[in-house]
């Protein structure tokens, strides 16, 4: 354990699925399913969606990225991927073999922390340990009341319901929380492939810094300009150091509409980019810089052929950054 926290040239090796997405010092690149464009609409047509994220494995992307969204929320505008993420990791985990799939992020407090601890402990055995679980207090205050929980008690639920779901790592754990009691002699099965689930804080989940640093096996946070970013990603390895844990990966999301003109100049669009493959090359190389291990492309503003696109990506843009 000592070595660990003395070597930041290293993270921690907790499943295949993390292992193969995140190295230090290295970025890679994912998608987020589902990887078609559904700029006019709120829900996505979800055409394709297992043809594409098989091709997005044998391309040689890293990961595909599943969201958790209950509800198709007219404030917020965008249904995710329809589908309910635990049952379709569990679809993906016997459709592909290698890429690693990761969910961004799985809404705690939404849901009692013994069915995600047995959900995500089963993705992860039938993909043989390729589950990355990202995890986050909830942004959308009217899917709140419909599940009769406290939006402004939400943050207190992320750590009793993260509490919960570590515990339900260890063989027979004996605890009390606020979820329940778990009496001697009890288990949850199946067990994570690795020594746990590896558990990623997205954003500040209303939790102080120092807890995400002491307790996220890694950080998910929104894009930002180079100079702010890199200032952020430096103080939470800094905390994480001083909280003596082993380094932790950072990983962000970008939307992306990639121009058929390689050398497009980028412009902005909702949290991310309409560039060419070039300056998207140079981007991504500025991220690794400062610190960012992976970042996941959302298509959904996309003008071009997704197939196309993938293509491209694969070719002009995967080889700089491979896993």
């Amino acid at each position: 354990m000592l070595d660990a926290v003395a070597d930041n040239s290293v993270f921690p090796r907790i499943n295949p699925g993390y292992d193969r997405v995140f190295r230090a010092d290295r970025l890679t690149v994912g998608l987020v399913v589902p990887i078609e464009t559904y700029s006019s609409s709120a829900v996505p047509t979800m055409a394709k969606h297992s043809e594409r994220v098989r091709m997005a494995e044998a391309l040689g992307f890293s990961a595909v990225w599943l969201r958790d969204v209950r509800f198709d929320v007219p404030s917020f505008g965008d249904a995710g991927q329809t589908f309910d993420p635990f049952v379709y990791l569990g679809a993906l985990a016997t459709q592909t073999s290698e890429i690693a799939l990761g969910v961004a992020s799985i809404i705690l407090p939404l849901r009692h922390p013994a069915h995600v601890a047995k959900a995500a402990a089963t993705a992860d055995a039938l993909s043989d340990g390729r589950l990355i679980l990202g995890i986050a207090s909830g942004d959308r205050p009217d899917e709140y009341p419909a599940l009769n929980v406290s939006y402004s008690e939400r943050g207190e639920r992320f750590r009793d319901s993260y509490d919960y779901v570590r515990q339900m790592a260890i063989e027979r754990p004996r605890f009390d929380s606020t979820f329940g009691h778990v009496g001697a002699g009890m288990d949850m099965l199946p067990k994570p492939v690795g020594d746990r689930l590896p558990l990623l804080i997205t954003g500040s989940s209303q939790q102080a810094n120092d807890w995400i640093a002491s307790n996220g096996d890694g950080w998910m946070t929104y894009p930002r300009p180079a100079g702010a970013q890199s200032q952020l990603i430096a103080e939470f390895r800094e905390r994480v150091n001083a909280a003596g844990e082993p380094n932790k990966p950072v990983m962000e999301p970008l939307y992306l509409d990639l121009a058929p003109d390689p050398d497009a100049t980028p412009t902005p669009i909702h949290l991310g980019i309409r560039t060419g493959a070039n300056p998207l090359r140079e981007y991504l190389a500025t991220r690794q810089r400062i610190g960012v291990n992976h970042v996941a492309l959302n298509l959904r503003f996309n003008q071009a052929d997704i197939e196309t696109t993938l293509e491209t990506l694969a070719n002009e843009i995967l080889p700089n950054f491979p896993n």
